[in-house]
């Protein structure tokens, strides 16, 4: 591979192809979240339990997570543009078959097919995007502008959902991305190239379905347990997840080409960098869920009005993303990463004042000053995960990055929701496993309905309080352990020259086109 590319200017083409493939990402992104206000209706729909409610929600993201590494891989082997094109036209299926299910198993179904085609369009749209712009100082931008949009879409992604639900039924926050998949399959073949790697080495089959097949099993036995109680088969479930997931973290120690470089968390600057790309995200997917629900089915706030409620943070988060790299030119690496946990924590906090009679006003406060926290964790993490590891071992430092978001989406959901449902479970009125079942049956007093809107808070509060602490905790940590000289995005003027350009040209992990 030949680095040494005389810059130019992007022209048309690069900017054409750079827009093209955006519209995979946010999709990938906004599908994440934008279900968050549609659940509600969802829930009247359907009539999921409380652990299909909670897979619905977040099947997409792990299994998005859990194959994410792998389809970089087979992209390296197969072509990027060609698994990116596959991909989007699998998730296009899945989005027409989740918009038109009418079981909530067909669209645990649905959503888990459209899991399955997202962790094909994040790595190969990257790859692509670095061949658009080789010249490195335009591709560092670009991939910053990608950054934006990831998280863009993370954050408009309720307010997207509003928008719809306020004059469609809630299949429309599916059908929506039809138009940009069909755009995209149309144009990317005529503006976009074949990119291939030149390293090899094959994918460890077992250690997909080892990877996959934990995360699931285990989260599978949380779920259940906190909506239901424990008892044989989830428990069961649990322990070969559990054992699972061990034999996975063996046998990427003892393989040439593993699945997970786990050899990369020896460097403590790196694992900071991965635990806060999921820390934020978790965090934020937990609580933009059980914020909806509580606007919705707590205030009884019409999903428009919601959706309102929760735009200033989204622009914040958004306008963050966009501005970090001049603020880390700025401040420093090292004190942006220390920055933001603190600012999520602090954010987290102001959601205690909330209450079963109001509370918007504090809602809003939180989800702004979170969202300076977040935007900055969105668009740091993975530049400065791959400024800590050697140039050789870039691509699966960034491969790590990104799945650490995705795993954190939908650890939020699974591990915090599932707090905020076993507290709903033991405090509530117990006529049902969640707040929307218990409020549609008829001849409620309105006693037992304050009880249930109390107890859904009172979760509400748990989970904030438990994501604050360990964002506070993680603050402290990286501010004791982290070195002075921390490079990474917007560090170029200030870092060693023989250090700033391996950093040039880590972006396509070794992808050259063909």
């Amino acid at each position: 591979m030949n680095e040494q590319r005389v810059p130019h200017s992007p022209g048309p083409r690069q900017w054409l192809g750079l827009l093209v493939v955006l519209g995979p990402v946010l999709l990938v992104a906004m599908d994440g979240s934008v279900l968050f206000l549609a659940m509600p209706e969802v829930a009247a729909a359907l009539s999921p339990t409380a652990d299909q409610a909670l897979w619905i929600l977040d099947v997409y993201g792990f299994a998005v997570g859990s194959l994410l590494i792998a389809f970089g891989n087979l992209g390296d082997r197969y072509g990027r543009l060609k698994l990116l094109v596959t991909g989007a036209a699998v998730f296009g299926a899945g989005s027409a078959g989740a918009a038109f299910a009418s079981t909530p198993e067909l669209l645990i179904a649905c959503r888990a097919l459209m899991g399955v085609a997202g962790a094909t369009l994040l790595p190969s749209a990257l790859a692509v995007l670095s061949e658009l712009f080789p010249d490195p100082r335009r591709r560092a931008r670009a991939i910053g502008i990608f950054a934006a949009t990831f998280a863009a879409g993370f954050a408009i992604g309720p307010v997207v959902g509003g928008q719809l639900l306020s004059r469609f039924w809630w299949g429309s926050v599916f059908l929506v991305n039809l138009p940009v998949v069909l755009l995209f399959l149309v144009l990317a073949p005529l503006l976009l190239r074949e990119v291939r790697a030149t390293r090899g080495g094959r994918v460890d089959g077992l250690s997909v379905v080892l990877s996959a097949a934990g995360v699931l099993l285990t989260v599978y036995t949380i779920k259940h347990t906190a909506a239901e109680g424990p008892s044989g088969a989830p428990v069961a479930a649990g322990i070969v997840g559990v054992a699972a997931l061990v034999w996975f973290v063996r046998r990427q120690l003892h393989l040439r080409h593993p699945l997970v470089d786990l050899r990369l968390f020896r460097d403590r600057v790196f694992t900071v960098a991965v635990v806060t790309g999921l820390l934020p995200l978790a965090a934020w997917s937990a609580v933009a869920y059980l914020g909806g629900i509580y606007l919705q089915s707590v205030l009884e706030l019409p999903v428009m009005e919601a959706a309102l409620v929760t735009l200033p943070g989204a622009a914040v988060l958004t306008v963050t993303c966009v501005v970090t790299p001049a603020l880390v030119a700025r401040l420093g690496t090292r004190a942006a990463l220390i920055t933001c946990h603190f600012l999520v924590a602090v954010g987290l906090l102001l959601l205690l004042p909330t209450r079963v009679s109001g509370g918007i006003g504090w809602y809003v406060a939180s989800t702004v000053v979170a969202g300076v926290g977040y935007g900055i964790s969105f668009s740091a993490v993975a530049d400065t995960a791959v400024a800590a590891v050697p140039a050789a071992r870039a691509g699966s430092a960034a491969a790590i990055a990104e799945t650490s978001n995705e795993i954190g989406n939908a650890l939020g959901i699974a591990l915090l929701g599932s707090l905020a449902a076993l507290i709903f479970r033991l405090q509530g009125p117990d006529l049902a496993e969640t707040l929307n079942e218990t409020l549609v049956i008829p001849g409620l007093a309105p006693a037992v309905v304050d009880d249930a809107k109390t107890a859904f808070v009172t979760g509400l509060h748990a989970a904030a309080v438990i994501a604050g602490l360990l964002h506070g905790a993680l603050g402290a940590f990286a501010s004791r352990r982290l070195p002075e000289a921390l490079y990474g995005m917007g560090d170029a003027g200030r870092r060693p020259a023989e250090q700033s350009a391996p950093g040039a040209s880590r972006a396509d992990g070794g992808a050259t086109p063909r």
